[in-house]
This record gives C-alpha cells, structure tokens and sequence, in this order.
C-alpha cells in the first residue's frame, strides 16, 4: 500500500528518528509523531498501523520505498 503522506507528518517522524539514533528522544516529540500518525490515519481512513509502518519506511529506509 502506498500512502501520500503529508510534509509536516513526514517531518516530525524525520525529528524523532534523529533524536532516537542520537539516544535522546523526547517525549514531546514521541507524542507528536503519535498524535501525528493518529490523526492522518483517521482523517485518511487507514489503519493507524499501517500508517505508523509506512512512515517508518518513509523516513527510515526511503531508498527501499524507492526501489
């Protein structure tokens, strides 16, 4: 499944994947991506697993999602 994220959602999960490979993750940025994540997913009518995964594969491992 591909999903159109938006910039800002893209954004904010690039923000707490640095904090988390620098081993300081927020809980304000944690609750951001979360509340983040929640509100696109019901906005957009997918599962909130499903969008949660493929943000992650968004931002984590974008030359995977580009093959």
């Amino acid at each position: 499944m591909t999903i159109d994220f938006p910039d800002d959602l893209i954004a904010l999960e690039r923000s707490a994947w640095t904090e988390i490979q620098a081993g300081r993750l927020t809980v304000d940025t944690a609750r951001a991506v979360h509340e983040g994540v929640a509100a696109f997913a019901a906005e957009a009518g997918i599962g909130r697993y499903d969008v949660e995964m493929g943000l992650k594969r968004v931002v984590r491992h974008s030359a995977a999602v580009d093959a």
